[in-house]
C-alpha cells in the first residue's frame, strides 16, 4: 500500500474510506448507491490523489486539495499556515463523515510519521470518531 498516494492532503485516509472500500465490495457499493442517488458504478473511488479531489460522491470539488496542491505540499501539515480555515470542522453531517478528524490525524502524521500512523491509528481514529463515547 502507499500511503503517501493513499492518504489526502487533509490528514483523511483514502484506503479506509467507504468509497474507496466499495471498490471491492458489491453491497457496500449498493448502500451508497442509494444513499447518494448516484449509480454503483459511479460509487468507487481511488483516493483523493487519483481523482485530483474530485470525489464522485461529494457535489463539489475540494478546495484543501487545491490548495495543496498551488503550494506544493504533500500533506497539510507540511504547510506554513498550517492548521488553516479551510481545515475548520463543522457540526454540519459531523455524525457521517469524517471530515471533522483531519487536523487530528494531521497531527498524528507530523508526529507518529506517515506509514506509522497509517499502520497503527488510522482506523482507530475513525473507530473512535463514529462508535467511541465522548470523554473527557
Amino acid at each position: 500500500m502507499d500511503y503517501e498516494y493513499m492518504t489526502a492532503p487533509c490528514g483523511l485516509a483514502c484506503f479506509d474510506c467507504v468509497v474507496y472500500l466499495a471498490n471491492e465490495n458489491k453491497e457496500l457499493r449498493e448502500m451508497l448507491s442509494k444513499q447518494f442517488g448516484i449509480p454503483p458504478e459511479e460509487v468507487g473511488c481511488d483516493g483523493c490523489r487519483a481523482v485530483e479531489g474530485k470525489c464522485p460522491v461529494i457535489p463539489m470539488e475540494c478546495r484543501v486539495f487545491k490548495c495543496a496542491e498551488e503550494k506544493g505540499v504533500k500533506f497539510c501539515c507540511d504547510c506554513p499556515d498550517f492548521p488553516c480555515d479551510l481545515l475548520h470542522p463543522y457540526a454540519d453531517k459531523a455524525d457521517s463523515l469524517p471530515h471533522n478528524t483531519k487536523v487530528f490525524n494531521l497531527c498524528l502524521i507530523k508526529k507518529m510519521g506517515l506509514e506509522s500512523w497509517a499502520k497503527n491509528k488510522a482506523k482507530k481514529v475513525k473507530h473512535t470518531y463514529f462508535h467511541d463515547e465522548w470523554k473527557l
